[in-house]
């Protein structure tokens, strides 16, 4: 357990309260449940916010998020969201999913959702997935990859990454997939840019009260972002997410994730994969 710092030694006094008032901010805002271990990691992240913006007590700073300031909001959601990833992470997910893009073909456009995709890696990972699933660049698939954190989105689009983010991919995969960097830029890979036409990223916060998917959806990757939520959020958002899947849609969650309140709408079909439940599946299936 991470040792507690004297509250004296801090450079912002910030209290139980104030830290009370960041949860309640964050969970209105975003629906992430901070535990109290998580206080240290609160206060040295919005003590940087404190810095940039010249604020000198976190009094000061909360009254301006309650007070809507919407840029601040945005760097203040930023600030607390985490954005472990990586490429082909869950590896597992990827075999099954190639697996059902090829049995669908193209007997449709095939559109899946990366809910949260935090710097690029997972959605980037999805389209090389299907440049190989169909043996072609120009696969007939969209991919919408979104993320409430801007900063990460920013860095999703660039598409740049350190060599060592590669590093557990195979040479051919990189050399397939990836452009490496020269002179300024060596010790960085590129991914080519036909990956990048099949993606678009949006900024989506999961709470929103309507989301900007406007398509049926093939496959919904979902993953390492439900354990932020409290259950009924999570039942809240998985409800949301049900109707706008095709009848043998999947969806993808991480492997510390249970969807077990949601049998209504999901089931588990195999290792942290969901498939509509039977009266949903038959419900869509009349939609088609």
């Amino acid at each position: 357990m991470a040792e507690m710092k004297d509250p004296s030694l801090r450079e912002f006094h910030f209290t139980s309260q104030d830290f009370q008032r960041v949860c309640k901010l964050i969970y209105d805002h975003a629906g992430i449940s901070l535990s109290a271990s998580k206080q240290e990691l609160v206060y040295s992240r919005l003590s940087r916010r404190l810095r940039a913006t010249g604020i000198k007590t976190f009094t000061e700073y909360l009254k301006l998020l309650e007070q809507n300031d919407v840029a601040e909001w945005e760097a203040f959601a930023n600030s607390l969201t985490t954005n472990l990833t990586s490429f082909f992470r869950e590896h597992h997910h990827f075999p099954l999913l190639a697996e059902q893009l090829k049995k669908i073909g193209s007997s449709h456009p095939i559109v899946i959702w990366c809910s949260a995709s935090s710097t690029g890696e997972e959605p980037y990972s999805i389209a090389m997935t299907a440049v190989d699933a169909f043996n072609s660049f120009t696969p007939p698939v969209k991919i919408i990859a979104t993320d409430l954190d801007t900063n990460v989105l920013d860095t999703a689009r660039r598409g740049v990454y350190a060599m060592e983010r590669v590093e557990k991919m195979s040479d051919a995969q990189i050399k397939r997939f990836f452009f490496k960097g020269t002179g300024a830029q060596e010790g960085f890979v590129k991914v080519r840019p036909e990956l990048q036409n099949m993606i678009t990223f949006r900024k989506l916060n999961l709470l929103d009260a309507t989301w900007p998917i406007r398509d049926r959806v093939d496959v919904i990757f979902c993953r390492n972002v439900m354990i932020y939520f409290d259950k009924e959020t999570q039942l809240a958002i998985l409800k949301k997410m049900a109707p706008i899947m095709r009848p043998d849609g999947l969806l993808y969650a991480g492997h510390s994730e249970n969807f077990y309140q949601a049998e209504a709408y999901f089931r588990l079909r195999g290792k942290t994969v969901y498939e509509l439940s039977p009266q949903l599946k038959a419900a869509q299936a009349d939609k088609s």
